[in-house]
């Protein structure tokens, strides 16, 4: 029986693909902040809670050894993340550094620790939740921007580091997904200079959102990413994302931030 490790399952995709690989027969360490106020995963068979805050290096460490005390680790789901949208003038430093500690180096740091483990067993897989923000950008969110183009990057070159020791790297990258991801998984700040913006992006936003696929469909694409065997780096997620993906392929970079800009300034 194999075994995936999840970041942040307490809810939406973390959760759906918790779920998810439980029902396809695979042992889920399933991590979160604050086990003690799940309701549903620990009472499914073969799934184990484990407190995981991915801005904790301490804990990352503690939290990865127990979970290899308990037996082979196969897949790793760096699916911990939130978002950060306001003009960049208007964030505080605590929340562009809280941004990146959890998007980017949380994702680094529970990779880091696992490469020992995995290099050692010449096999093993990590998928990081990006975004369709990893691969193409919208005002207002530069800060989040950062951390998901970042970890595109970081996964290509990953690639090449880890590949050869038997162990895959790859990114899914999801657009709007149906959850409460910006009631719970916001963070904003606001500026009246950009008044005009914000309310345009926020009005796009909830277009957006009404093209968005289900957490359950994003974590089929986790699941075909983890188990389809290919050395792909890169699987774009949702009808949403990749009509816009194709899209900025398409057009070319300059033409296609033109067309979006059109949208918002």
């Amino acid at each position: 029986m194999k075994t995936v490790f999840i970041t942040g399952a307490s809810t939406g995709l973390g959760k759906a693909a918790a779920k998810l690989f439980q029902s396809k027969g695979w042992n889920v360490i399933a991590t979160m902040r604050n086990p003690d106020a799940d309701t549903e995963l620990a009472s499914l068979e073969n799934v184990t809670l484990l407190p995981l805050d991915v801005t904790n290096p301490v804990q990352i460490q503690s939290t990865v050894k127990k979970s290899l005390e308990l037996g082979d680790v196969d897949v790793v789901f760096n699916n911990a993340g939130y978002g950060l949208i306001g003009p960049l003038e208007a964030l505080s430093d605590d929340q562009i550094v809280k941004q990146l500690n959890t998007n980017l180096l949380g994702v680094i740091r529970v990779t880091q620790a696992f490469i020992p483990y995995f290099r050692e067993r010449e096999s093993g897989t990590f998928i990081s939740t990006t975004s369709i923000g990893g691969l193409i950008a919208f005002p207002l969110g530069s800060t989040y921007h950062a951390t998901k183009w970042a970890l595109e990057g970081w996964s290509e070159s990953m690639a090449f580091e880890l590949n050869k020791f038997g162990i895959d790297i790859k990114t899914v990258s999801p657009g709007g997904i149906k959850t409460d991801f910006v009631s719970r998984s916001l963070d904003s700040a606001t500026s009246p200079a950009y008044e005009e913006m914000i309310n345009s992006l926020y009005s796009s936003m909830e277009g957006m959102m009404e093209a968005a696929s289900t957490p359950e469909q994003i974590a089929e694409v986790v699941y075909e990413a983890a188990t389809d065997g290919k050395k792909q780096l890169r699987y774009v997620a949702g009808e949403d994302a990749k009509h816009l993906y194709a899209q900025r392929l398409e057009l070319g970079d300059e033409a296609f931030r033109e067309q979006l800009g059109k949208q918002f300034i």
